[in-house]
Formats: structure tokens, sequence, C-alpha cells
């Protein structure tokens, strides 16, 4: 089957946000100061006419609680390349952080594509109301998501899996749970959407997480999966990087097109 190819666009929803630099380089980098961005991130099809989003930012009700610096409502980034969130069919969450999937509701006609084990542990494991966990989930997210159980909205992945021809979800743990990475067909070549994987592209430079970590060994070998998987390492994509706003062309404000 051949695969179609696609474009891809870094929306941000959000940034610059200073942080410590060990945030992003694990137990590194104490002494300094580092701009980190939120993103989500749209697929569309050169042959096909798909659109597939990934990830869906923040609401404008937890932008504002947080005071997020230069937010954008996702449903207007979206707009600005032609695309209604109202009419997006397919979603694929990297992962369950809030960061990421408290958009969830902006997408009311989408099927969403999520690792089971990532669902599972998140919405079902009691370890996950502990605090260290806590803090990265989305209550809101996680209600919705939870509603969408059993329907066709909600597609658990066990694995890697290809969801259309010429996008594949891709088991990369390490980072959370289950953290999925979305490997794509391009004019180039294959990309590879990370998400926190990697915050920054420095992080596959260097070999070195950031410092959110569920399982450091399953981190480094979804590392070695990544690279092996990729076309070249200028198409491996982090989930933060502001180079990601700033050193590709601009298609609309807030939005840039990185293949």
């Amino acid at each position: 089957m051949m695969n179609n190819k696609y474009e891809i666009y870094a929306c941000k929803v959000a940034g610059p946000l200073k942080s410590s630099g060990a945030l992003v380089m694990w137990n590194k980098d104490w002494d300094k100061t580092v701009n980190r961005n939120y993103y989500l991130w749209c697929l569309k099809g050169m042959d096909n006419g798909e659109t597939i989003i990934v990830d869906t930012g923040v609401t404008p009700s937890l932008a504002e609680k947080l005071k997020l610096p230069a937010y954008s409502n996702p449903t207007e980034l979206l707009a600005r390349i032609n695309v209604n969130a109202n009419e997006v069919q397919r979603v694929i969450l990297s992962h369950l952080h809030w960061d990421h999937d408290n958009g969830v509701s902006l997408f009311p006609n989408a099927t969403f594509y999520v690792q089971e084990a990532e669902y599972l542990f998140w919405l079902k494991d009691a370890m996950a109301s502990r605090p260290p966990f806590r803090s990265y989930s989305d209550e809101a997210a996680n209600h919705y998501l939870k509603s969408l159980e059993g329907t066709s909205r909600l597609s658990l992945l066990r694995g890697d899996q290809q969801i259309l021809p010429g996008i594949e979800c891709l088991l990369t743990p390490g980072h959370s749970v289950a953290n999925q990475s979305i490997a794509i067909h391009t004019r180039k070549g294959i990309a590879i959407l990370g998400s926190d994987c990697a915050h920054f592209f420095k992080n596959y430079q260097d070999d070195w997480p950031s410092m959110f970590i569920i399982d450091l060994v399953a981190w480094m070998k979804s590392y070695d999966k990544l690279r092996s998987k990729v076309s070249s390492m200028e198409l491996l994509f982090p989930g933060h990087d502001p180079i990601m706003a700033e050193g590709y062309p601009k298609v609309a404000e807030g939005v840039s097109q990185l293949v």
C-alpha cells in the first residue's frame, strides 16, 4: 500500500515560559535559564486531503488560570491554516499530561488515538493519584476521555500501529508510561514528532533526556528506536523547543511549517 505524504505544522499555544535548564536537561544546567513553548501539531495530507492533529494544547479557561504567557486558543491557531477544529476527525494524543491533552474538548467530533497502557495508568491506576504523578494529570481531560469509553471516538492502541497510510504511532515510553511518537511520511522522508521524548532538539543531540522521567532505561531505548526509524536527525522533532516557532518558515501568526 502506498504511503501518503504529509506536511507538518507546529502551532505555538503558549510561551516562552522560563525555567531552570535542569528541567530540560535532567540533572544538568542547574545554573542556566531556558525558554520553552507549548505546542500542538497539525498534519496535512498532500495526497489524500486528511488533516490530523497531534496533541490538543490547553483550553482558554486553564490558560487563564495558569496565566500562560502569549497564549493562543488552539481552535484559533488552527483556523489560521484553514483547519476547523469542529471538523477534525482524528487526534493523536502523545501522552496524557495536562499540557498535551487538556484541550480534548475543543475537538468534539474527533476520534482520539492513545496508547492503552497510557490510558489505563492515568485513568484506572491508583498510583496516578499519588502526588508526584497527580501534578501531570488533567482532571477535565480525563473526564472527557472517560466519557468516550466504548465508543468509536476512543481508539486505544497496543504498541506500534499504523493508523493511516503514511502515519504510524510508535510506542516510546520513558517520559510517560506509554508515550507515543508519530512517524510521518513527508516529501523529505520519514519525520517523527517525538513529543516529550525530548523537550528540546538538544536532548536528542546529547542523548540526554529531560527531568520528567518515569523509566530512564525505557527512555534511552526509545531514543534508539526513534533514531533507527527517522530518515535524518533533522526530521526528529521535540515537544517544547522554541526553535520550532523561530527557526522554520512562518505560515501564520503562531504557526510554522516544519516539513
